[in-house]
């Protein structure tokens, strides 16, 4: 069933692709929307995904200019009434079919790159395990902006590929500086990660948190409950403040056994 663009992003979305198309041109092959848009809901603080595949490597100043210029339709989490913020991945077609992992992105646009973007820092080209998971996301569930339908354009990404980019995801989050100010958002992520590890299939956000929320040990729920309960707009995001002891004990379980399952697998 043909998926439909949601109408309140409808506007930003035409926005953000009238940028991609200004500074890549005729380049561009496809655009494909993903993430909460179009699995499992648009929350409040949820951001905009799109994947943007163009035919060749764009030049370093036309991914500089575009970088810049997408800080103008895109704002903060919770920072704007009409904007929602952006992720726009850019990656070249010769860099991703055929697959092969780790895949290299040519741009990466984010909200938490907003000072760097400011400041005239952009980061290069660069490979990037998290590709597998983006793909294997892009591919299960996305609406096409431009171009065909994902699992028509990209490869299968292999399960064993997205068995390491799930592993070094989870290798980066050690200590409580590696989740300072987004203890809610690497909550739910291991929430998810958790579950592609069991099923190998992606789930949204709240639906990886309520089915983790089942089958966790009793110690870990209320911190999970709290981030789902931030995530959804509900709960004031004090994990930091209240709760630190706690986030990290989740945080170090969470690692634990999504490692153990993979090592299984």
């Amino acid at each position: 069933m043909t998926q439909i663009l949601p109408s309140q992003i409808a506007p930003q979305v035409a926005d953000a692709r009238r940028l991609i198309d200004q500074y890549l041109g005729a380049d561009v092959i496809a655009i494909h929307l993903f993430g909460s848009a179009v699995a499992g809901g648009l929350q409040p603080y949820s951001d905009i995904d799109l994947l943007v595949t163009v035919s060749r490597p764009p030049a370093e100043a036309a991914l500089r200019a575009l970088a810049t210029a997408l800080l103008t339709v895109s704002a903060p989490p919770g920072q704007s009434q009409s904007l929602r913020a952006l992720e726009v991945t850019v990656l070249a077609l010769e860099h991703i079919v055929p697959w092969r992992h780790p895949a290299r992105r040519e741009l990466q646009f984010g909200e938490w790159l907003r000072a760097d973007l400011l400041a005239g820092v952009v980061e290069p080209p660069m490979t990037d395990h998290d590709l597998a998971i983006v793909l294997t996301k892009v591919r299960g569930h996305s609406i096409p902006i431009a171009g065909p339908q994902a699992d028509q354009f990209f490869d299968p990404v292999p399960h064993s590929d997205l068995t390491r980019a799930l592993l070094d995801t989870v290798a980066q989050w050690n200590q409580p500086e590696d989740w300072a100010e987004e203890e809610s958002n690497i909550i739910l992520a291991l929430a998810r990660i958790w579950y592609t590890a069991v099923s190998g299939d992606i789930a949204s956000k709240v639906m990886a948190a309520t089915w983790l929320l089942e089958r966790i040990d009793p110690p870990y729920r209320a911190v999970l409950d709290k981030a789902r309960a931030i995530y959804l707009g509900q709960a004031q995001d004090d994990l930091a403040q209240r709760y630190p002891a706690d986030t990290e004990a989740f945080i170090v379980h969470a690692r634990r056994a999504i490692e153990a399952i993979c090592s299984e697998g």
